[in-house]
């Protein structure tokens, strides 16, 4: 018995790290639920409690009663007749209250078993609220620790004396995590509610990129250069402002770093995740164009009102403005806090129409052609669809063409 009182003490405050007397005070709890359970009556009991001396290996349950007069007695679980007190304690009055030793034989060993499962419980919320206490000010923190278990899609991060939870919400889409993988990941917040004490982590949120700089730039973590904005599309790309108040620091290549250095190591941490270091502007119109490099603006218009930026760009460019599905400009409105809207450059279609026009025009003067679509050197089967007529007929237009131009 005192090698098993021993051991669960010992286990506890070596492996858990929970201090001895709050797993004394959980086994004493346990104790006292298992003699309930035990013990016929025992529920009506008000008072118990349990003293457990570790050293012998002993547990001894006592009952708190009342001593009331031997004719007034009513209730035999919590009061106790004044002729039986007395024995006890000569000096005892009605109205007061004794502690009475109802341990049953071989209580201990017993009380062991069946406590466990209780004794446990109390003992994970104590580990709980430990947890609790440890980390409820490193919310915003970045923390290593190994997979430990899934629950579905939750991950269940072991962090060395504790364990945390990183829901299905905060994980990155692009990324798959197996049983032991050490990972690093953000801190969104320690929660306390109902279930107890609960750590929630991130891999997904836009400021573990964030952190991730401020360890790996210097001139960031003693404030030389600022992270202004910062915007992300977990496992696929990510956009960062950054500034400095130092004409003579360059703040985006402080970020790059030597050869790239500082930045492939985010990169790398972030499995490949594609990020886009952009220097901020105050004027929306400057920071705009920086955000969506490498696609050259023609035009920029600004709606203050709405925090609308009309941006259009050329034909050619008009997909890298834009990005994939769209990406390229969502995560530029994210980063300014502005609606852009990219669209075609036409006036420059318009010019091009022009010139077409005129080509027509006078080619078809030369043919005695009225149809201003006919343009020199355009493919003979969209000649014929716009002038509907044969392609045979469409190439002999485009051969007396050429025999004009050439003569």
């Amino acid at each position: 018995m005192t090698n098993d009182i021993e051991a669960l003490i010992d286990y506890y405050e070596r492996e858990k790290a929970i201090d001895r007397n709050r797993v004394i005070a959980a086994l004493e709890y346990a104790f006292c639920a298992a003699y309930r359970k035990m013990v016929p009556g025992a529920e009506n009991i008000h008072t118990l409690r349990a003293a457990i001396n570790v050293k012998k290996g002993e547990t001894k349950i006592y009952a708190t009663l009342q001593v009331v007069a031997d004719d007034e007695v009513q209730d035999k679980f919590n009061e106790v007749p004044l002729s039986v007190a007395l024995k006890k304690n000569p000096q005892v009055q009605v109205g007061e209250e004794l502690d009475f030793n109802i341990t049953p034989k071989d209580f201990g060993r017993i009380a062991v078993q069946t406590a466990k499962q209780t004794m446990q419980q109390r003992l994970r919320m104590a580990e709980k609220e430990m947890l609790f206490e440890e980390f409820k000010d490193r919310a915003g923190e970045i923390v290593s620790g190994v997979v430990h278990r899934f629950d579905r899609s939750d991950v269940y991060i072991d962090l060395g004396k504790f364990e945390a939870i990183m829901p299905s919400r905060e994980r990155v889409p692009t990324e798959e995590y197996n049983i032991n993988d050490r990972i690093r990941a953000y801190v969104v917040a320690v929660e306390n509610d109902g279930r107890g004490p609960e750590v929630i982590l991130s891999r997904s949120h836009p400021h573990f990129v964030r952190r991730l700089f401020e360890a790996e730039v210097s001139e960031i973590a003693d404030r030389t250069v600022e992270i202004r904005a910062i915007a992300r599309e977990a496992g696929h790309r990510t956009k960062i402002a950054v500034w400095s108040k130092d004409d003579k620091v360059d703040p985006v290549g402080a970020c790059v770093g030597l050869r790239g250095a500082r930045v492939k190591n985010i990169v790398r941490e972030l499995n490949n995740e594609k990020v886009d270091i952009i220097r901020w502007s105050d004027d929306p119109k400057q920071l705009v164009e920086e955000a969506l490099k490498p696609a050259i603006i023609r035009s920029i218009t600004l709606d203050h009102e709405k925090k609308v930026i009309h941006v259009t760009v050329s034909e050619e460019d008009l997909s890298k403005a834009i990005g994939r599905r769209g990406q390229n400009a969502r995560l530029t409105s994210r980063l300014m806090d502005w609606d852009v809207q990219v669209r075609r450059d036409e006036s420059q279609q318009k010019m091009f129409d022009d010139r077409v026009n005129n080509a027509a025009h006078g080619l078809g003067q030369q043919l005695g052609l009225d149809d201003d679509d006919l343009v020199l050197e355009m493919p003979a089967d969209y000649i014929a669809e716009s002038l509907e007529i044969s392609e045979d007929e469409a190439s002999a237009i485009l051969a007396r063409a050429q025999e004009l131009t050439n003569a």
